[in-house]
C-alpha cells in the first residue's frame, strides 16, 4: 500500500491527485490540506478517511472541525499544521500541490523526515533549491517532478546518462495570447486570460501561462531539478501540447515524451516511479492529430519569460523577488485592480529597485518575499 500526503488537495493538481487514487487500489492517502476551501475539504475527508486534514486559515479549520465531529480525524492549521502534515510518520511521498512560497517549509520537513516529494510547487525550487536539492540528496530522498514539462524529461532521461545531455527543451504552448505583439495586450480582460487553449489548470498558472512567467519559472526549477545551466535550457512553443519536453544528447540525438495535455500522468508516474500503469483516458491519435508545428517565443512582447531568465542568471535572492513580485501581481490582476501588461511593469520594478543577496538562507528568502510584497503594496 502506497502510503501518501498531499499539500492542497482541493486545487488543480491536488483533485487529479485525488482521481489517480480513485484509480488506484493500493494508495491511501493519509493527510490533505486546503487554505479556506472548507466545502471541498470537507467533502475529500469524507471520501478518503485520512487521519489529519490541515487548514491553512485557523478560523476556516474551527469550522471544518466542527463539521467533522463524527469522524475520527485530526484537524490542524496555520504553519504548524502544514508541517506536521508534511512529517506525518507513516507516509512515503509527500505531493507538494500548494500555490506559491507556502510550500517551502513544509518541503523541507518532509526532506527531514526521509518523504520522498512529487512536486508540484514551483516555488520551492525557484527560491529555494540551493537548499532543497543539496537536502534531498543529504537525506537519500527522491524528488519526482509533477509539473508535466519536467516530467516529460524526468521520463526522457530514465536509463540515459545525465553527463551525456547537452540541452533541455522545454516546450510551451504559447498560452491564449501567442502570437499577439505587446499592443494587442494592452486591453485584454480577465476572461480572455484564463482561456487556455490546452491545459485546464487553476487561475494563478492560467495567467502565468498567458505571460510567459509560468514557462521562465519552469526554467529556473529545470536549472535545479537536472543540474542544468542556463545556456543549455531552451524554451520551444509547441502549440498543439503534444510533446510535453525534450532533451537533446551530445551526439544530436533527441528523446521526447509525448502524450495528450492530461496532468494525471504526471501525477501517478510520480507516485508510482520508476513503474507505468495503466491510466484511462484519452490516447493521442497521430491519424487524427497529422501535424506538429513549432515556434521561437515571442521574447519582446512576453515579458516574463526573459525576466526569468534574467532573475536566474543573476542568483541570490532576485529570484525570490521575481517570484514574489508575479504572485502580487497576479493576484491583483485576478482582482482586476490592474491591467495585463502591468504585471510586467510590477515585476521589472521590483527586481531593478533589489540589491540582491548571495547564498540566502529560508530566513532570508522569506524576508525578501515580506519586503518586496510590502514594496508593491506602497506602490500600486
Amino acid at each position: 500500500m502506497k502510503k501518501i500526503a498531499i499539500l492542497g488537495s482541493t486545487g488543480s493538481i491536488g483533485t487529479q491527485t485525488l482521481d489517480v487514487v480513485r484509480a488506484n487500489e493500493d494508495i491511501q492517502v493519509l493527510g490533505i490540506s486546503a487554505g479556506r476551501n472548507i466545502d471541498k475539504l470537507e467533502d475529500q475527508v469524507r471520501e478518503f478517511h485520512p487521519r489529519l486534514a490541515a487548514v491553512w486559515d485557523e478560523k476556516a479549520a474551527k469550522d471544518l472541525k466542527v463539521r467533522l465531529s463524527d469522524l475520527n480525524v485530526k484537524i490542524v492549521s496555520g504553519m504548524d499544521g502544514l508541517l506536521e502534515l508534511a512529517s506525518m510518520p507513516e507516509t512515503e511521498i509527500l505531493v507538494t500541490a500548494i500555490v506559491g512560497m507556502l510550500g517551502i517549509r513544509p518541503t523541507i520537513e518532509a526532506i527531514r523526515a526521509g518523504k520522498d516529494i512529487a512536486l508540484a510547487n514551483k516555488e520551492t525550487l525557484v527560491t529555494a533549491g540551493h537548499l532543497i536539492m543539496p537536502l534531498a540528496k543529504e537525506y537519500g530522498v527522491k524528488i519526482l517532478p509533477v509539473d508535466s514539462e519536467h516530467s516529460a524529461i524526468f521520463q526522457a532521461l530514465n536509463g540515459e546518462h545525465k553527463n551525456e545531455v547537452h540541452k533541455l527543451l522545454i516546450t510551451a504552448s504559447g498560452g491564449p495570447f501567442r502570437g499577439k505583439k505587446r499592443e494587442e495586450l494592452s486591453g485584454v480582460t480577465l476572461e480572455d486570460t484564463l482561456k487556455h487553449p490546452n491545459w485546464v489548470m487553476g487561475q494563478k498558472i492560467t495567467v502565468d501561462s498567458a505571460t510567459l512567467v509560468n514557462k521562465g519559472l519552469e526554467v529556473m526549477e529545470a536549472r535545479w531539478l537536472f543540474d542544468m545551466e542556463l545556456d543549455h535550457i531552451q524554451v520551444v512553443l509547441q502549440p498543439q501540447s503534444v510533446i510535453h519536453s525534450m532533451i537533446e544528447f551530445k551526439d544530436g540525438g533527441i528523446m521526447a515524451q509525448l502524450g495528450t495535455p492530461d496532468m494525471r500522468l504526471p501525477i501517478q508516474y510520480a507516485l508510482f516511479y520508476p513503474h507505468r500503469r495503466y491510466l484511462d483516458g484519452e490516447r493521442l491519435d497521430f491519424a487524427k492529430l497529422k501535424s506538429i508545428t513549432f515556434e521561437e517565443p515571442d521574447m519582446d512582447t512576453f515579458l516574463g519569460l526573459p525576466m526569468a531568465m534574467e532573475a536566474s542568471k543573476a542568483g541570490g535572492t532576485m529570484p525570490t523577488v521575481f517570484n514574489a513580485a508575479n504572485e502580487l501581481a497576479v493576484k491583483k490582476f485576478l482582482h482586476q485592480e490592474i491591467g495585463f501588461l502591468d504585471i510586467y511593469e510590477i515585476i521589472g520594478q521590483s527586481m531593478s529597485r533589489h540589491k540582491k543577496s548571495e547564498n540566502p538562507n529560508l530566513e532570508k528568502i522569506l524576508a525578501v518575499e515580506e519586503e518586496t510584497y510590502h514594496w508593491i503594496e506602497s506602490r500600486w
